[in-house]
């Protein structure tokens, strides 16, 4: 079976120093792929190749089958992405916010408009569908850019560092609202993040540092690789990255 997205050898430098050494790891079907890694690891420099922003100097990467590099309007068009730094027109309103999106993948205004509908209110934010985004909370923003990038039903959701900036509350409910849709949609999801609290329920889990895969497996076979009692523990030991208890 052609896993959702396959990336093999993957290589990225800027100049001297090497961002991406030999990244290799797929994504399966209807699964979610924890991608953990300190600040600085790497992962963003991964989603940008992911998402065609940026070019690798060596390896490929392929969305269900189809080469990025070869054909990336057919690859990228089964993608869906929440960039980490917010991506909304702050002076449009949510609703507005996903039928022009919708209309920038081709969709028509009576589809967007559907589509937009049917998102919002599936993510509770139908009472606010006509206010200025710049009005709405952190967590409602983070859920009406979940909806924009489902807005082309998407096969393969990328999440870099969603919960940036939210309280416990909304990030909890962002993290079960994805895994919600993983499991009841067959939505395969890569969640980047260094927040393993957010994680700790995906299939499989990705550990970067410094460019370099240092673990990968399931949470139960990191914990065993590493003896820990965590998985935080467990990426703590595989990063070797502790600062008064917490991750740098």
């Amino acid at each position: 079976m052609v896993p959702a997205l396959s990336i093999q050898g993957l290589i990225k430098r800027y100049g001297k120093l090497t961002a991406l050494n030999h990244v290799s790891f797929s994504v399966d079907l209807g699964c979610v792929t924890a991608l953990l890694g300190p600040n600085g690891a790497g992962k963003t420099t991964l989603f940008q190749i992911l998402t065609g922003l940026f070019v690798a100097d060596g390896g490929t990467v392929s969305i269900f089958g189809v080469d990025v590099a070869e054909d990336p309007v057919s690859a990228l068009r089964q993608l869906g992405i929440v960039f980490q730094q917010s991506a909304l027109d702050p002076d449009l309103t949510a609703h507005q916010n996903l039928v022009f999106h919708g209309g920038l993948h081709g969709l028509s205004r009576k589809d967007s408009t559907s589509r937009a509908d049917d998102w919002l209110a599936m993510f509770g934010l139908a009472d606010v569908l006509d206010k200025p985004c710049r009005q709405l909370s952190g967590g409602m923003k983070r859920r009406v850019e979940l909806a924009r990038a489902l807005m082309t039903n998407p096969k393969l959701l990328l999440l870099d560092e969603p919960t940036q900036g939210l309280d416990p509350k909304s990030r909890k409910e962002l993290v079960e609202t994805v895994f919600g849709l993983a499991r009841d949609r067959g939505l395969s999801v890569v969640w980047s993040t260094h927040l393993v609290g957010e994680v700790v329920g995906a299939d499989t889990v990705v550990v970067l540092d410094h460019g370099q895969i240092v673990g990968h497996g399931t949470a139960d076979e990191l914990l065993s690789l590493t003896g820990a009692p965590s998985l935080e523990d467990a990426f703590l030991a595989l990063t070797s990255q502790r600062a008064e208890g917490r991750l740098i």
